[in-house]
């Protein structure tokens, strides 16, 4: 035997789990025992029942036991510090109620001495091997010192000292018995609770690794109800509704979503998905990609599911990005400026011929709008690599689209009617003027010339105000265009991708210079048809001192 086990398998020097489960039994046996006594005695008659020398004192001793047994089990709720207390006290109660029940019916002839072997049976699993024949010691006495005041009344009862000391040698065998099994009982208990310690500070080490991790995970099981979540992907998700327990749908409608499309797709199989899909977190200023991997072979079964914010991954390669910007700037200006603008230029002297033709004029257009375009394509990368820092300052949403609807409408010729503007509260923002100026206008424009474009009936709706969720700041430009593909939400954002509109280039700076002011551009299908690009700000009152 190793010296741990051994050391587990000693009594505990409080009352365990088993322990009390003992003193449980052992207190309904203290119950029904008098009971029965009782009622063996009130239906006493010839040839059954009980008859006793003393009918008063069984009586009274039957009630007494009861009593203590009562009073055993509201002892129950007091502190114990020592399991052997409990033992000796529980034998001593036993001891001196049985004796004198005994003693009541007419000595150990009555064939009640049986009643004390089955507290010294359960009071071994309790005790040591000392405290076992210590408890055996204490019943024998009891049965043996009943039956001497029984022998001094009555001198006919004197052959009784033998079975007398024939039931304390029961007892003691009983006891030596019993304490083997005892003690594996006792080495059993030890050892569950040894694993469940060390389950509980396995579960405690895994709660705490899951929360501090900088990845935002949660776990979910078949039914697809939230088991375990830590503190970054219940803020994503909403700290109100992601919570254990919780169902995904109720937490993260958009969430579920993904899950569905994923499980039909590549994770229906069990296998990782290579489609990585995003929705966007419940702050509704990031856009977040799930990544699920199977906890198991069940379909479906349990899955942990990762949740990766865009905007990190975008922040650390920024600056590798708008370097390689620059030098491609740089390269275009030298290699590409001058050769375009000769074109444009020879073009443009080329349409004023007055022996032109209506064909060759129309490749002129041509000549010259795509050089026009080319150009376009320059300046918009030479002022992303020229980019400086965001000078924030406090801005006022409502003053200031305002005084950017009327620069707007003039500057385009286009009717104030068709450009709207609505805010439901006077929202402050900490932002550059000057590049919000630019991400707003550039939306505006997007709008003007590929949703609406010549239709009469279409227009551009400016809305301001705080978001619902977390009440931060937000400007959204929203039409009633064709509005953008799923498969191609996320491209748009991408640079030199324009699906055959533009430089593809407006949409990245615009984002560019959104990160740079702390701010987050988002694209949403508008419901009825069209789009919203929605910039939420970050919130000014974190700044504010309490």
């Amino acid at each position: 035997m190793s010296p741990t086990l051994a050391s587990a398998s000693a009594p505990p020097l409080t009352p365990s789990d088993l322990a009390w489960r003992v003193v449980g039994l052992l207190n309904l046996y203290r119950l029904l025992v008098p009971l029965v006594l009782l009622a063996m005695q009130s239906f006493a008659g010839p040839g059954w029942g009980l008859a006793t020398a003393r009918p008063k004192l069984f009586v009274g001793a039957c009630i007494a036991y009861f009593t203590a047994a009562v009073l055993l089990i509201i002892a129950r709720r007091l502190q114990w510090s020592s399991l052997r207390i409990v033992a000796l006290v529980n034998a001593i109660v036993d001891a001196l109620a049985i004796g004198l029940i005994l003693y009541a019916s007419g000595g150990v002839a009555s064939g009640l001495a049986v009643l004390v072997v089955l507290p010294v049976l359960a009071l071994t699993v309790l005790a040591g091997r000392r405290d076992a024949l210590l408890i055996a010691a204490v019943a024998a006495l009891a049965v043996l010192v009943q039956q001497v005041f029984v022998g001094v009344i009555d001198a006919a009862s004197a052959s009784d000292y033998v079975t007398a000391g024939y039931i304390g040698g029961v007892v003691f065998l009983v006891a030596l018995a019993m304490w083997p099994v005892a003690n594996r009982l006792r080495e059993s208990e030890a050892l569950v609770r040894r694993q469940e310690l060390d389950l509980a500070n396995m579960a405690q080490l895994s709660q705490y690794i899951v929360q501090h991790l900088r990845e935002s995970i949660l776990v979910i099981d078949a039914q697809d109800r939230i088991r375990l979540i830590n503190e970054s992907a219940a803020q994503i998700l909403g700290d109100r509704s992601a919570y254990p327990d919780a169902l995904v749908g109720e937490a993260s409608p958009r969430l579920l979503f993904v899950l569905e499309s994923w499980r039909q797709g590549a994770g229906s199989i069990g296998g990782a998905s290579s489609a990585v899909q995003t929705f966007v977190a419940a702050d509704g200023a990031r856009v977040i990609r799930a990544h699920f991997a199977p906890l198991g072979v069940m379909t479906p079964g349990p899955l942990l599911i990762f949740l990766e914010d865009t905007s990190l991954i975008e922040e650390r390669v920024q600056h590798v990005k708008l370097a390689a910007l620059g030098r491609l700037s740089a390269s275009i200006a030298h290699e590409i400026r001058n050769p375009v603008g000769a074109m444009s230029h020879a073009g443009q002297l080329l349409a004023e011929s007055p022996n032109l033709g209506g064909e060759d004029r129309r490749l002129t257009q041509i000549i010259r709008s795509n050089a026009d375009r080319v150009s376009g394509i320059i300046e918009s990368v030479q002022r992303l690599s020229r980019r400086e820092e965001a000078r924030v300052e406090p801005l006022s949403l409502a003053a200031w689209t305002e005084e950017f609807h009327e620069e707007f409408c003039e500057t385009m010729q286009w009717p104030r009617t068709r450009l709207t503007m609505s805010g439901n509260a006077e929202v402050d923002v900490r932002v550059d003027p000057n590049q919000l100026r630019q991400i707003v206008w550039n939306l505006c424009e997007n709008a003007l010339k590929h949703a609406v474009k010549d239709d009469p009936d279409q227009g551009v709706e400016i809305r301001y105000g705080r978001m619902s969720s977390n009440a931060r700041p937000f400007l959204e430009v929203a039409e009633r265009g064709g509005g953008v593909a799923p498969e191609h939400a996320e491209r748009i954002f991408e640079p030199f991708y324009s699906g055959g509109r533009g430089t593809g280039l407006g949409l990245f700076l615009a984002r560019e210079l959104a990160q740079a002011n702390g701010a987050t551009l988002l694209q949403e299908a508008r419901a009825g048809g069209g789009s919203v690009f929605r910039l939420v700000f970050a919130d000014p009152r974190r700044w504010e001192v309490s």
